[in-house]
């Protein structure tokens, strides 16, 4: 991977303050702030707080996107080999404070329709994982346990062990590529 652009370590710094003091301290100025840049600089890139967290997002979905395309792409399955670089990718690029995760969380506060690039994003998924060769309810199935798993982690509800997390992992993983 190519160096960071100044782009996206704003959008990082943004992530950040979401993740570590909540979405109503994310305000411009704080992001210029965490990013080390000018307010001007950041308005150079994000003109607005919108802006912003529609960055955030669309950089999260572009991010998961390539990252499940090329662990399929690698893939020697003939069936289940989009829904197990889901799961793979999932549990392996666990949500961590400073993710870009955060900008889902911001862009459900800030205005709903920044969520727009995740579920254009699930749209296409859900068609992957109907026609990746396995029954579509149980790929189906296998992707919401896959997402619960994630969700439960983004909103720290309840920490399973290293040890019930890797058998959880392990038996989606088998039933996605039976």
């Amino acid at each position: 991977m190519g160096r960071v652009t100044r782009k996206v370590e704003i959008l990082h710094a943004a992530s950040k303050i979401v993740s570590e003091r909540g979405i109503f301290n994310l305000t411009l100025e704080a992001t210029a702030a965490e990013a080390g840049v000018s307010k001007g600089g950041l308005l150079y890139h994000f003109p607005s707080k919108e802006a912003l967290v529609q960055g955030m997002v669309e950089h999260l979905a572009e991010n998961y996107r390539e990252k499940i395309a090329a662990a399929a792409h690698e893939s020697n399955l003939e069936k289940g080999r989009w829904l197990t670089s889901y799961v793979d990718v999932t549990f392996n690029n666990p949500y961590k404070k400073t993710d870009m995760n955060s900008g889902l969380l911001a862009a459900k506060a800030v205005n709903e329709e920044l969520l727009n690039p995740i579920r254009d994003l699930y749209m296409e998924w859900q068609s992957e994982i109907e026609n990746d060769g396995i029954d579509p309810v149980k790929a189906t199935i296998i992707r919401l346990a896959t997402d619960g798993i994630w969700l439960n982690e983004l909103f720290d509800l309840n920490q399973l062990t290293d040890e019930k997390k890797t058998a959880i992992y392990k038996k989606l993983i088998s039933w996605a590529s039976e």
